[in-house]
């Protein structure tokens, strides 16, 4: 289990529980390269600066509402996945995002070059 109050910057390797309650967590600069974050409920949590590069977030439905300021997300696995309202003020965007939910997410700053975006639904996004 992952106690979201313990040193997320040490950074985990393995792949994380399913089901695992991370709803409110506050991971700044986490190092979750290459984490299988599949079941991972990160809806509302803080991964402000956090390393996502590689991570495995595809078709995960409890990503709405985060914040993901300046988080690095270099090739990883976000298709499908539901970021509604979520913050992706200035998120390294090399990313593939195909066919996930953007909508009513803050896009300000966000670099989009080499972003996949397509089948996106990016409704009221700004």
């Amino acid at each position: 289990m992952i106690n979201a109050s313990v040193g997320f910057r040490c950074g985990l390797k393995q792949p994380t529980e399913r089901n695992e309650n991370l709803t409110l967590a506050d991971m700044l600069d986490a190092n979750l390269m290459n984490a299988d974050l599949r079941g991972v409920d990160l809806s509302s949590a803080n991964l402000t600066g956090a390393c996502l590069r590689g991570a495995n977030l595809r078709e995960e439905k409890r990503i709405y509402c985060a914040i993901l300021r300046g988080t690095k997300l270099h090739k990883a696995d976000l298709r499908g996945a539901d970021l509604t309202g979520a913050d992706l003020y200035k998120v390294d965007y090399k990313v593939d995002l195909s066919g996930a939910n953007l909508g009513e997410s803050s896009l300000r700053g966000a670099d989009l070059h080499g972003a996949n975006l397509s089948g996106a639904i990016l409704y009221n996004a700004s």
